[in-house]
């Protein structure tokens, strides 16, 4: 049937002979020949006669036996386009089955992207490249998403709230919700992955046959998101090259944009359309009968020679006329049946329709059966099942009912708007209210009830128009443009400037670049003056994700900020600046903002995972898992936050319910490469490396083609020391994608490890020409240019990480550390003073600072420091060792061996360590039995020899206790170890035992020893016992000089105290020289101690 509708159709056709004639012998030329039009592009005012002579074409490409399909305004982005195209190729008997199964994949991975934005993760969340921003914004508007290219991030494909890490890590989050790299991608950069495919079903359809003919039709509405991706497609070979019998024709108001057409106008020929002359009006005419000349010249006048209305007019079937009647008039005159004249003039009022909306828009009972012949008429056309009537035909309609009855306008239009909204409600029983506008079902049902609500009452409705385009702009463009258009449509119908007024300024807002929506709201909110003010502060909360979107985060935060000025129960406010002051580094910021929004919406399992998310990234684990726990309550089987909630149990120690969690992720969805990813790193943190590899490699298995994976199990090798492992399969990520910014950094590393240099300081460079704002691998980059002797290079990089990470603390560390190796020292605690005042209750920072002072003899600042560590942290036990070893330095004995005994409680497996140090505390608080005691039970303990230290503090207490044949042991035990001491320990020994004169050969052989070592390790004070007992008082007592002008603090001081004592009770030792140079040293040990007592 409607095969033979259009063969009547097109039999009365008349004119246009040139453009046809034209485009027919294009046909007889061959693709090569000059003359061969490649794309032909019709264009002229509504009514001229654009798509019925699209309708010749395509009778003209069918008599040539060439494949057709045609597009309109049906389709809304470039991926809709090629599914139309597809289904009418399929109806000619070729079928696109691999693009069709890509097209299905893309919708299916769209959507679940939708769905896995709810809970993003956080974790790792730094600032966005502008690189990987501009990528992930590329090619937008053809995918309908925007209104012209470069406006967004994937709107409506990911959340927000993800969007803004920016590509490479919205490319992880993805890659670990999707099995395959190609996945990845075909949400990411959809028309990269389609249209190739495309090209290369249209190659192989096009081998088949002599032409492939594709037309465009209503390209003024189409061409802000097709015309960019056409021009690729037909110019260059970005997406391959298109069979050379393919023959391309648009049709639309507009001629070529000559921003994009110009330099391609010698392939191009245009078919610039006018009203038809007299001669070709008159010819259509006599076609249908028409001969009365008085008719004639009545239907010139009134048609202005339009051909949509002279074929109008012609299409009588007899009868009388009246010359005096308009043209709608005259067409409903000679329409027999009242009730077919009535259904033309009743579906006038739809925008486009199908049976049901036929149904819907004539009255009750009215013209049964007569929709199939409102499909024949000659100003209707039709498209995917639907048919519409040619503009200039409705709006005659329109008008003339509109100021016939205005009553029954309202009331027409209020029936149409019932039936769409009841449809609209039964197809949103079974959507998530938050996705209503990006359903393209109950989008579309909703603007044609818009549409209708406008029509009938203007006024009363404009409000809420306004307040569904700030819906819809939350959702994404497509779903603006629709209600923009529809403000525009209904404002002419309705004759209702105000409400014209506000679609063409939306519709020409949002045709801006880059960000189309923005400009719109903008727009609204400067003249929506009177618009509720919880609207208002929705249209802030959208714009600051635009801004967000654009990088523009301080605009951002003012934009939420205005929104909750507004609207301070706005919880989409709330969330979206948490996620931007995340991308600002400021996460106290946005915890707050979203500890508010959970008090909002308690139950929101967006705002709680992301909460919990930011929590875990926060090392707040118990709360993370606290939140993470009430996301489950709320939806049991979340695999995300079951499996997120397994990495938090991992980090607080509880490994067997996150390996139940990790479980049970992966019971709902085996593919889950997320959770094997990270239960991998669980295992490997455990030492069950078999275990993590296999998690890897069945990762691997699931999604061979993901560069993602390659990278992570590439980065497992590495960490594990597998090097070369490791540079196969992260040198296989970055064939797989060679943007892979961090798989090139990884690959550096472990390139570096292997003494690769050449190679890693390309990686490197080609990791950081990605994400020029990659710290990481410009920290390991500074580190091989150090390496490498490049000193200058070195600090270049960490300047630069630094200037990346103004207000952090990581980047100074690492600088500092460098600093520090350098022996730069002044430098060393600028960047630790700077890295404090970022993160003043750091107890790293304090820690570092905190030695650096005791290492340079400030003790009081390096205690201080070490006291605030405590104070944020009382359970680190290592603290509690060096601040003990600080204690012990100033004399402060006492509370030395409190902070001895603290840290042997929280580190029982360090109580060997532990005891030998609190044994050299004992000895220098005089307390020599319980330091022998002490060291007993560290041998017995530990069931190993003494080390040197612990025979050095195992003799000096055995001398200070008289324990004589024990002293001279460790004495001589020293001297078997060569040690430089042990001869000078063994004088004493036996100096106290046998007397001066026995023990003076061995004076002499210490004094030769110390001689001969290097001025370096000269030891001052061991210098000035062995001068004192050898008689050369001079030498003592500027030797002794010498050391004590070092200012050597109470630790320094003791044992050497105590043993020019043991000298003292020498016999044969003159005390009298003696005792002066012992009373100053016990004096300034003394001193020290008390001048630093606590």
């Amino acid at each position: 049937m409607q095969e033979l509708i259009g063969r009547r159709k097109r039999a009365g056709f008349v004119g246009r002979r040139a453009e046809i004639d034209r485009f027919r012998g294009n046909f007889e030329l061959p693709p090569e020949d000059e003359r061969h039009s490649f794309v032909f592009h019709i264009h002229g005012p509504a009514g001229v006669g654009k798509s019925s002579l699209v309708r010749e074409l395509e009778a003209v490409a069918a008599g040539r036996s060439a494949l057709m399909a045609t597009t309109d305004d049906a389709v809304h982005s470039v991926p809709e386009a090629m599914a139309a195209i597809s289904s009418q190729l399929a109806r000619q008997g070729v079928e696109l089955k691999a693009l069709d199964k890509l097209l299905t994949t893309y919708r299916q991975r769209r959507h679940e992207a939708e769905t896995a934005s709810a809970m993003p993760d956080v974790t790792g969340a730094g600032s966005p490249s502008a690189g990987s921003m501009m990528a992930a914004q590329a090619g937008l508007g053809a995918l309908g998403l925007l209104p012209l290219p470069g406006a967004g991030v994937v709107a409506g494909a990911v959340d927000a709230s993800q969007l803004a890490y920016g590509t490479d890590r919205l490319r992880a989050a993805l890659s670990a919700r999707f099995r395959n790299h190609d996945d990845v991608q075909l949400v990411l950069e959809p028309l990269n992955v389609l249209t190739p495919l495309l090209v290369e079903e249209l190659t192989r359809a096009a081998e088949g046959a002599p032409w492939l003919t594709l037309f465009f039709d209503t390209y003024e509405r189409t061409a802000p998101f097709l015309d960019p991706w056409l021009l690729d497609l037909l110019t260059t070979d970005r997406y391959g090259a298109l069979p050379a019998n393919v023959v391309v024709t648009l049709a639309g108001q507009h001629g070529p944009d000559p921003a994009r057409w110009t330099d391609y106008a010698g392939f191009v020929t245009e078919f610039a359309l006018e009203p038809f002359s007299e001669s070709e009006a008159r010819q259509l005419l006599a076609a249908k009968g028409v001969l009365d000349e008085t008719i004639i010249r009545e239907v010139l006048r009134l048609s202005d020679c339009l051909p949509v209305l002279v074929s109008m007019l012609a299409e009588s079937p007899g009868g009388d006329r009246d010359p005096a009647s308009t043209a709608v008039e005259l067409f409903l005159k000679w329409e027999r049946d009242p009730g077919r004249k009535e259904a033309a003039l009743a579906c006038a009022f739809p925008r486009r329709l199908d049976e049901d909306v036929f149904r819907a828009a004539i009255s009750p009972g009215a013209a049964e059966g007569s929709y199939d012949w409102l499909r024949g008429l000659p100003f209707v056309s039709e498209r995917a099942g639907r048919v519409r009537y040619h503009d200039v035909v409705r709006t005659a309609m329109l008008r003339l009912q509109r100021s016939r009855s205005r009553l029954k306008w309202a009331e027409r239009h209020g029936r149409l708007a019932t039936a769409y909204g009841t449809w609209r409600a039964a197809v949103e029983t079974d959507l998530d209210p938050t996705k209503f506008w990006q359903d393209e079902s109950w989008r579309e049902l909703r603007i044609e009830e818009l549409y209708h609500l406008l029509c009938a009452r203007p006024q009363l409705t404009l409000e809420s128009a306004l307040t569904d385009f700030v819906d819809a702009c939350a959702a994404d463009a497509v779903g603006a443009m629709g209600c923009a258009l529809a403000l525009a449509d209904a404002g002419e119908a309705a004759e209702s400037e105000p409400v014209r007024a506000w679609g063409a300024g939306l519709l020409t807002a949002l045709e801006e670049e880059p960000s189309g929506v923005l400009a719109a709201l903008t727009v609204l909110l400067n003249r929506a003056t009177g618009l509720d003010v919880r609207v208002r502060a929705r249209a802030h909360a959208v714009r600051g994700r635009e801004f967000r979107w654009e990088n523009d985060y301080e605009r951002a935060v003012v934009e939420y900020g205005r929104a909750l000025e507004l609207d301070p129960g706005l919880v989409e406010g709330y969330r979206g600046r948490a996620t931007t002051y995340v991308l600002l580094r400021d996460r106290t910021a946005a915890l707050a903002d979203l500890d508010r929004a959970a008090e909002l919406a308690p139950d929101s399992v967006p705002v709680v995972g992301l909460r919990a998310n930011l929590l875990s990234s926060l090392r707040r684990h118990e709360e993370a898992l606290a939140a993470f726990d009430h996301v489950l309550v709320l939806d049991p089987v979340h695999k995300n936050a079951l499996a997120s909630r397994g990495r938090s149990r991992h980090a607080v120690g509880d490994d067997d319910n996150a390996l139940a969690d990790f479980r049970r992720a992966l019971e709902i969805d085996p593919g889950y490469l997320w959770a094997l990813v990270h239960r991998s790193e669980m295992y490997r943190d455990g030492g069950r490396l078999d275990e993590s590899f296999a998690d890897l490699d069945r990762a691997a298995a699931i999604a061979p083609a993901s560069a993602w994976i390659a990278s992570e199990r590439g980065d497992a090798y590495r960490l594990v020391g597998r090097y070369g492992d490791a540079v196969r399969e992260l040198g296989r990520a970055c064939d797989l994608n060679p943007e892979h910014a961090s798989a090139h950094g990884s690959l550096g590393h472990a390139l570096a490890q292997l003494g690769r240099h050449e190679e890693a300081r390309a990686a490197y460079d080609r990791a950081i020409e990605l994400d020029p704002e990659y710290v990481w691998a410009l920290i390991q980059r500074a580190e091989l240019r150090g390496e490498l002797g490049d000193e200058e290079g070195r600090f270049e990089d960490l300047d630069r990480m630094v200037a990346l990470d103004e207000h952090g603390d990581r980047a100074l560390l690492v600088r500092a550390a460098a600093y520090r190796e350098a022996g730069r020292h002044e430098d060393y605690l600028a960047d630790l003073d700077r890295a404090l005042r970022n993160r003043p209750d750091s107890v790293r920072i304090h820690t570092l600072r905190g030695m650096a002072m005791l290492a340079r003899g400030r003790q009081d600042e390096g205690l201080a420091h070490l006291d605030r560590v405590l104070s944020l942290n009382p359970d680190l036990a290592d603290v509690y060792g060096r601040r003990a070893n600080a204690l012990a330095a100033f004399g402060r004995l006492p509370l030395a061996l409190a902070d001895l005994e603290r840290w042997a409680e929280l580190a029982p497996e360090k109580a060997p360590l532990v005891r030998v140090r609190t044994a050299h505390v004992l000895c220098m608080a005089g307390r020599y039995d319980e330091a022998l005691a002490l060291l007993d039970d560290r041998r017995e303990a530990a069931d190993e020899e003494d080390t040197n230290e612990v025979t050095l503090y195992r003799w000096w207490a055995a001398v200070a206790t008289a324990r004589w044949e024990q002293a001279r042991q460790t004495a001589e035990l020293m001297c078997a170890r060569a040690l430089k001491v042990g001869t000078t320990f063994l004088a004493l020994t036996i100096g106290l035992t046998e007397g001066a004169q026995s023990a003076e050969p061995l004076w002499r052989e210490a004094r030769r020893i110390t001689a001969e070592q290097d001025a370096d390790d000269r030891n001052l004070f061991e210098q000035t016992l062995i001068n004192c007992a050898l008689g050369a008082w001079p030498e003592a007592d500027a030797l002794l000089a010498e050391a004590l002008a070092d200012n050597p603090d109470f630790e320094a001081l003791a044992f050497p105290a105590d043993v020019l004592t043991f000298l003292s009770r020498t016999p044969g030792i003159d005390p009298t020289p003696l005792t002066p140079l012992l009373t100053r040293l016990t004096e300034a040990r003394d001193t020290f101690q008390a001048r630093n007592a606590e």
